[in-house]
């Protein structure tokens, strides 16, 4: 059974950092693609940012320049390193990875930017 858990979430300044982390167990394969999604107060979910395996990664246009996804194959794990934070970034921040072709999620970690 495949587990994923974020981390790394909490209470920031604007225009602070915050690196968020998110690790698969449970699978034999490695993580062939991942993608971060966030949740916001009025429930509006946007996709944040993707990756493969071979690195190829997208951004969503709110967050380009600021944010960059990166995999650890050896680790099973994936970051979110945010940068330049903003209070509209506040959201729930959750973690998807696909091993083979099912995509497995996990809980979700609070990101709250203070103005």
């Amino acid at each position: 059974q495949v587990r994923v858990t974020e981390s790394g979430g909490g209470l920031v300044q604007f225009g602070g950092s915050m690196r968020l982390s998110c690790v698969s167990s449970g699978s034999d394969n490695g993580i062939r693609e991942a993608a971060w999604y966030r949740l916001g107060p009025e429930n509006q979910r946007e996709l944040v940012a993707s990756i493969t395996s071979g690195g190829s990664s997208n951004y969503a246009d709110s967050v380009q320049g600021r944010f960059t996804i990166s995999g650890d194959n050896a680790n099973n794990a994936v970051y979110l390193q945010m940068n330049n934070l903003k209070p509209e970034d506040s959201a729930l921040y959750y973690c998807g990875v696909r091993h083979g072709s099912l995509w497995r999620w996990g809980q979700g970690t609070q990101v709250t930017v203070s103005p």
